[in-house]
């Protein structure tokens, strides 16, 4: 009897994701959608690609383009899927004739990770099977996996960008001199690579006398002096950042930090491990670092020179970002939807 079980709820299991993937097939004919997004959205907060696509979603949406997420209707014109952070079986059943494909990569995801477990492979393949386009979040992402013998279809470059609702300098607190500069992190991964370890060293090196440091999100290292405060929501997050003064970022192999981008567009310049695509973001805005004493000599040279370095902050908005999609997704964002 529980062997007869065990084989039935084997059968049951095999069968429930077909059932799933053809239920939502049988509702796709009755939606009536524009553009398509495959991604496993996840409440925030959660990771810097679910909040941009969670921002380039509504900005789409208040444009009057009509969304729909893992899922193609007979109206849709254009998908966009992420990355590897999706169901690929469910994508290729769901593709028809007539419906643009534009796969967003990052990575390389073994370089970032650093392992390879057959990620990057897999994003090419798939890749090569199904996309008409591709978008690449910065020039680094592109060149690193030209370096691996990955070659993308149609690859063009655009950045992330944060929603404006809620990410904004309006209200800061203005920069004093004359007390503490507050220096603020954050990373929702607790991935080395994000530079928890090297915060850890910097730690030792800072003049305590001057400086205040919040880290906020998950690292697998302790601080002494660092105030770490866990996850929270966006709103907070960008309220955090206002009441800081600089963004310190030692993420290594980050083709486009969402983190970068959300202290930028809230005003605060940046330090930044010489890395990913951290260069292209920043610009001007800030000093890059390879080693704890030069992270420290570049930071009394930014405090020195805030104002005209936070003058040099250019990032792109997400109505710039949304207009570009809609243009590698073949929706026309001169004419609109209709």
């Amino acid at each position: 009897m529980a062997r007869l079980k065990q084989r039935t709820s084997s059968l049951t299991a095999s069968w429930r994701r077909p059932l799933e993937i053809l239920g939502g097939q049988i509702l796709a004919r009755f939606n009536r959608a524009d553009l398509a997004i495959f991604h496993e959205f996840l409440p925030p907060p959660y990771g810097g690609g679910n909040q941009f696509l969670l921002a380039l979603r509504h900005k789409f949406e208040s444009l009057g383009w009509r969304t729909e997420a893992n899922t193609i209707s007979i109206t849709t014109r254009a998908c966009l899927y992420n990355s590897f952070n999706f169901d690929f079986d469910r994508l290729r059943r769901f593709q028809r004739p007539g419906c643009r494909m534009v796969h967003r990569v990052d990575g390389p995801v073994g370089v970032y990770r650093g392992s390879d477990d057959g990620t990057d492979e897999r994003i090419w393949q798939i890749n090569h099977e199904l996309a008409d386009a591709t978008v690449f979040q910065s020039h680094y992402s592109l060149t690193e996996h030209l370096k691996l013998g990955l070659t993308f279809i149609n690859p063009v470059v655009i950045v992330n960008a944060a929603d404006p609702a809620i990410f904004h300098s309006r209200g800061r607190s203005p920069f004093d001199r004359r007390r503490k500069i507050r220096l603020i992190s954050s990373s929702w991964s607790d991935n080395p690579n994000k530079g928890a370890p090297f915060l850890q060293r910097l730690e030792e090196k800072l003049d305590w006398s001057r400086f205040s440091y919040t880290f906020l999100g998950r690292s697998q290292v302790p601080f002494t002096r660092i105030r770490l405060i866990d996850p929270v929501p966006s709103l907070k997050v960008a309220e955090l950042l206002r009441g800081h003064d600089i963004f310190i970022t030692a993420s290594r192999n980050d083709s486009c930090s969402n983190s970068v981008i959300e202290a930028l567009t809230c005003g605060l310049p940046c330090l930044y491990v010489d890395s990913g695509g951290n260069p292209e973001l920043v610009g001007e805005a800030g000093f890059s670092f390879s080693s704890e004493e030069e992270a420290v000599a570049r930071l009394d040279q930014l405090v020195q020179e805030y104002e005209a370095r936070q003058a040099k902050i250019s990032v792109a908005t997400i109505d710039e970002v949304a207009q570009r999609y809609l243009a590698v997704m073949g929706l026309d964002p001169g004419v609109g939807p209709g």
